[in-house]
């Protein structure tokens, strides 16, 4: 199951008012405290959003609670949460699989029941009214940055593919949280995540996928340093 924990800025975003009423699909009770309490555990997918404006259009920021994998989404349309949903199943896939491809991770990814998995697993959603005190600090580093580079730009990214390109650079700065003893990147816990609860490895297949990643990018750090000595 995929939940939404909404700021309230993102609650409002979702929102609308019809004849003097407000119509909204997040729920003002969430059914815990605080995300980590919700009686799904790991089944489910908590995300948390935040809203604001940036050159008079709405931007969302959504990061994972237990990895702080974030995804932007530039120019969202006001109120439209089937829109949102959409949008948001295919950047995370999408990252997901650019990611695996350039680190040669694809040979642990069986690409039909991983999905059957995934659809299975996030067919529904919800939308709360809670905030992540956590999470929210990440998020709110992150929409500096990207305000300083929307206005570096004079504008918004143009396509999915260039939001993907700082979703990607944003998801390769360590961070740390609590529940991990050390600095880490949420693209790497996010793919083991991934790795874990959709393609069905277990912790050996998950750490050679590690492993391998850890050699490609050795690898791409050698070939940069033998082409700026070629230069």
């Amino acid at each position: 199951m995929l939940i939404f924990n909404c700021t309230e800025a993102a609650s409002k975003f979702f929102s609308r008012v019809y004849k003097g009423k407000t119509i909204t699909p997040v729920e003002a009770q969430p059914p815990s405290p605080t995300p980590e309490e919700d009686e799904w555990g790991d089944s489910a997918e908590q995300w948390l959003v935040h809203a604001i404006t940036v050159q008079r259009k709405h931007v969302l920021f959504v990061i994972h609670i237990k990895t702080r994998y974030c995804l932007i989404f530039a120019d969202a349309k006001k109120a439209d949460v089937d829109g949102f949903i959409h949008r948001f199943t295919e950047r995370w896939i999408y990252g997901l699989m650019r990611h695996a491809g350039q680190h040669d991770i694809l040979q642990w990814v069986d690409n039909e029941p991983m999905m059957a998995r995934y659809e299975e697993s996030c067919r529904q959603y919800a939308l709360y009214k809670r905030r992540h005190r956590g999470a929210q600090k990440h998020i709110d580093e992150i929409s500096w940055i990207f305000q300083g580079f929307a206005a570096e730009w004079g504008t918004l990214p143009p396509d999915e593919f260039a939001a993907g390109r700082f979703d990607a650079q944003m998801n390769d700065t360590l961070r740390n949280s609590k529940g991990y003893k050390d600095y880490y990147a949420p693209d790497e816990e996010m793919m083991a995540h991934w790795l874990r609860h959709y393609c069905g490895l277990d912790e050996q297949g998950i750490q050679a996928a590690r492993d391998r990643r850890k050699d490609v990018r050795q690898e791409f750090r050698e070939l940069e340093r033998q082409l700026q000595q070629d230069r």
